[in-house]
């Protein structure tokens, strides 16, 4: 991977900005560039996330996952889910969309139990018959 990465920038013309900025993202016209955008936003939530699970954790001194990594984890996921099936990457397109699945599925979790939560001081404080 990394000799590919060299050869590319090794093959760009210096002189030509245009010739660089496709080269270097691989790929044939500017009509492209925004799905390498929203790959590169994607991949900037992946770490996002993780940086927020970090300060979480740190803040409690206990691992810590909130809520918002979950999401972040989500739509990044989506992200690189629809960049990866533009680039027709297999494996890509497998390791995102089997992780959207367990994403919703804690998100869809966590929501759950707050209504559950929420509605049990609501019954405790009933009088007694």
């Amino acid at each position: 991977m990394t000799d590919a990465i060299w050869a590319t920038l090794a093959a760009i013309d210096p002189d030509e900005p245009r010739d660089f900025i496709l080269r270097f993202f691989n790929i044939s016209s500017y009509v492209m560039l925004p799905w390498v955008l929203l790959g590169i936003i994607g991949q900037a939530m992946f770490f996002l996330r993780l940086s927020i699970q970090w300060i979480a954790s740190e803040r409690k001194k206990a691992s810590v996952v909130p809520t918002i990594y979950w999401w972040f984890s989500l739509a990044g996921g989506a992200m690189l889910l629809t960049y990866f099936i533009w680039r027709q990457d297999a494996v890509g397109v497998l390791g995102q969309s089997t992780g959207s699945i367990v994403y919703a599925r804690n998100l869809r979790l966590i929501y759950q139990n707050k209504k559950t939560e929420a509605v049990k001081p609501a019954n405790d404080n009933s009088s007694p018959s």
